[in-house]
């Protein structure tokens, strides 16, 4: 199982924020899961960090973390993202659109995946499983 993470899933974990839910939690201090972090999510979290909206020191200390966990694959926002996401428009949010269209092009890559997401528009979407 490879599992996605959306950006409040990353910055929640990192932070020990309470409202990252306890599965989401569970898979995320597993040793063995394996993390796929969307391009577009580590951008949003970068800009998050950047503007002070989290407990994290900075961008710096963001970074490093992902780069150190052997566990994180950044995926990149390549044309096979886009091009899934521009037919998601039951999903509002552009970012949320290149996230869930993430997990759908691994998943057409024959790879079991789910979605570390709380987030409400990408639940209502149904498109992809979401562990929360």
């Amino acid at each position: 199982m490879k599992y996605i993470l959306d950006t409040h899933a990353l910055i929640w974990f990192l932070e020990g924020n309470a409202r990252l839910g306890l599965t989401a939690k569970k898979i995320l201090s597993d040793s063995s899961s394996e993390l796929i972090l969307p391009a577009i999510a580590l951008a949003e979290s970068v800009w998050i960090v950047s503007r002070g909206k989290t407990s994290i020191p900075s961008v710096d200390a963001l970074l490093k973390v992902v780069k150190d966990d052997k566990r994180i694959s950044v995926y990149p926002l390549d044309s096979d993202v886009i091009e899934k996401s521009v037919k998601l428009a039951s999903i509002n949010e552009m970012h949320d659109r290149q996230i869930v269209s993430t997990a759908l092009v691994i998943e057409g890559q024959g790879n079991q995946v789910a979605l570390l997401s709380c987030d409400q528009n990408i639940c209502a979407a149904n498109l992809v499983a979401i562990v929360w």
